[in-house]
């Protein structure tokens, strides 16, 4: 929910949509290896019914190959049925390069970051196939609203706004309620 309140993040709004407990142990900026760190304590030890796995964004910015990000995920979702737990993959919308905040220019090429992306979701995509795992496509849903062009979707480029926290949120829980195009289980 970075750069939104908390009650206005997708997260806190998909609880309020389904009234299910979700517990949210994502740290803004971190990277697919923190979140393989923490998963012990973070997923494990809570003993959920399902875990929502989404990360990478980071990892890109910051140079990380798209294929190491996707290992990380798939050493979270072996854990994840290891111990009983429903993995689900998220995955992460796209960046709007375009309008990138312009002091962010030197901190990473953000146009390969939006390629990255693109390759780490396929990657995503054909994981969750071969391995009859579900997923909710956030970067699909964004690209969607995105290309209809009338919603200005990010803060900065990179972060959601408000708008974006919300379609996410109706798409999470239609995911939640199975009623959501962009979330399956391949079989």
């Amino acid at each position: 929910g970075y750069g939104v309140d908390k009650i206005d993040s997708w997260v806190h709004q998909s609880q309020k949509k389904t009234g299910f407990d979700i517990i949210n142990m994502g740290i803004n900026g971190d990277t697919s290896e923190g979140m393989l760190y923490r998963f012990k304590m973070d997923v494990i030890f809570q003993k959920p019914d399902f875990v929502f796995m989404m990360g990478g964004s980071n990892d890109l910015i910051m140079g990380v190959e798209p294929r190491i990000v996707e290992s990380n995920m798939v050493l979270m979702i072996k854990q994840a049925f290891d111990n009983s737990i429903e993995p689900i993959i998220g995955i992460p919308p796209n960046i709007d390069v375009h309008n990138m905040r312009d002091d962010w220019g030197s901190y990473s090429d953000f146009v390969k970051v939006a390629k990255q992306l693109e390759k780490y979701r396929e990657l995503l995509l054909r994981y969750a196939m071969v391995s009859d795992v579900r997923y909710v496509d956030f970067y699909a849903v964004i690209e969607e609203y995105a290309t209809i062009g009338k919603y200005n979707l990010y803060l900065d480029g990179l972060h959601l706004n408000d708008k974006g926290h919300r379609i996410m949120a109706d798409f999470f829980s239609g995911f939640l309620m199975n009623n959501n195009p962009y979330c399956s289980r391949i079989k």
